[in-house]
């Protein structure tokens, strides 16, 4: 803070973001590699392909990271391995057999031709098809691994796409007239809880988070009457997300278009679910419907992976075994068992669960409005799951979306205990208005004119 005479100066919030985004990244440095998977040598292999890089240039530096990576956590394990830590470190055997391995199955299938599409054939055909049909990840990747390298790229990559998404949560809590303390708590949220993890990992989760994120903002912004912004975000979002995975493009917009009829509903009744419902709101479910509609014809046009291979892929353990004749019965009977076991699981240690139903309080009590498009972006996490009920996979990756919860909507629920101990951090309160166009949503957001509100101002901008 800074002094003025005799009054002490709060810091602007844009100060605090800064600040917890700045702490998150050096935080980062702890681990610069080790945090691939598998899926991580298809996009990279991917960008490099997109850089110029041959198959075999962009086989050699793939292998290379992932085999340092791998390196990296076995000296790790063994430095506080009870038994072995005093032996010599493994990294040096751990990098010759992982690249021993790596390269036996990637010269095999380019010797047999497999040299078709921008990824290196590590997966079988049918595997790759998959992965060829997610282009946005490896594009956003191409100019920090240009300029940085593999090893720094990658991580600055992951870095960037992770604070921003806790800025975006920042953004939308303070659209939605939240006290600065409870916006950043969100940010911070956004960071420790398992979607911070998740984003920092180099695959498509980060982006979809992020994406997701700024559609939602997007959706705030129309509960403001903000019409333009908010088509914007949304069907920018859209577009976006098709690039980097259209089947969370397809799941995003059913949602949202979903959260829109409810809305509509709810002010008009069945008879007239839109007529009574405000013109942005009209036109995010407007953008959201078309969106669902560009992302099946242009899926099919493109002629991206079908549901059924997609079935297929999830059965056959990626294709390794021979395809079912009978695909979706066997996926149905899986899905059953799939989340009787993952009750079994979260209710073991019921965190998740908690976190979840918590934050779709605090959101569905402050800002009911809101919580109906909130909990609609945490179901694309859930939709995420059921479509790969992979329990092998099981964990916070394919359903990480859902964390975007209880991201935003514990501080909402948290707002009146820390309303009353912040007052000098934010305006005075005022009503939200929905005939207004503030000079730019960031501004908006992040300037300490923005009032905080109430749940009943919110859905003030529902209806007309």
């Amino acid at each position: 803070m800074t002094v003025v005479g005799p009054f002490v100066k709060p810091r602007p919030p844009r100060f605090w973001v800064i600040v917890l985004a700045a702490v998150f990244a050096l935080l980062q440095l702890a681990n610069v590699t080790g945090r691939d998977t598998p899926d991580t040598k298809n996009y990279l292999s991917y960008a490099l392909s997109l850089r110029g890089a041959s198959k075999h240039e962009a086989a050699t530096a793939t292998i290379d990271y992932a085999c340092a990576g791998r390196a990296s956590v076995a000296r790790r394990n063994q430095s506080v391995n009870v038994v072995h830590f005093r032996e010599p470190s493994p990294a040096r055997r751990v990098v010759e057999e992982c690249r021993r391995d790596q390269w036996g199955w990637v010269s095999k299938r380019l010797s047999a031709g497999q040299t078709a599409g921008h990824t290196v054939p590590f997966i079988p055909p049918r595997f790759m098809r998959i992965f060829e049909a997610r282009p946005g990840y490896p594009v956003f990747l191409v100019p920090f691994i240009t300029v940085l390298g593999v090893k720094w790229g990658l991580w600055t990559s992951s870095v960037l796409i992770t604070v921003i998404g806790g800025v975006l949560a920042f953004l939308v809590l303070r659209t939605l007239r939240a006290p600065t303390v409870a916006a950043l708590t969100g940010q911070a949220l956004f960071y420790v809880l398992p979607c911070g993890t998740t984003a920092m990992r180099p695959m498509t989760e980060g982006l979809l988070l992020t994406l997701t994120l700024a559609a939602l903002w997007g959706c705030a912004l129309a509960l403001e009457g903000r019409t333009r912004a908010a088509t914007a975000l949304v069907g920018g979002s859209l577009a976006a997300l098709f690039a980097v995975k259209h089947s969370q493009a397809l799941f995003l917009g059913l949602c949202l278009a979903g959260a829109c009829a409810v809305l509509g509903i709810r002010r008009g009744g069945l008879r007239q679910p839109l007529r009574r419902l405000a013109r942005p709101l009209r036109e995010v479910g407007v953008v959201a419907a078309c969106g669902v509609a560009v992302t099946l014809l242009a899926a099919k046009v493109l002629g991206y992976p079908s549901e059924s291979e997609s079935l297929q892929d999830l059965l056959t353990a990626h294709f390794s075994r021979p395809d079912r004749s009978r695909p979706w019965s066997d996926f149905l009977d899986l899905e059953v068992n799939f989340w009787v076991e993952w009750l079994r699981r979260e209710l073991w240690q019921p965190f998740f669960p908690t976190a979840l139903l918590a934050g779709a309080w605090g959101a569905l009590r402050q800002r009911p409005a809101f919580g109906v498009f909130l909990v609609a972006g945490a179901l694309t996490g859930i939709l995420n799951q059921a479509g790969h009920p992979d329990i092998n996979i099981y964990g916070d990756r394919l359903i990480v979306l859902a964390w975007v919860l209880p991201v935003v909507g514990l501080p909402l629920l948290l707002e009146q205990v820390v309303r009353p101990r912040v007052r000098g951090l934010d305006a005075v309160p005022g009503p939200l208005r929905t005939d207004a166009e503030p000079n730019t949503a960031m501004d908006t957001a992040m300037g300490a004119g923005t009032g905080a509100g109430t749940g009943a101002g919110l859905d003030a901008g529902v209806a007309r």
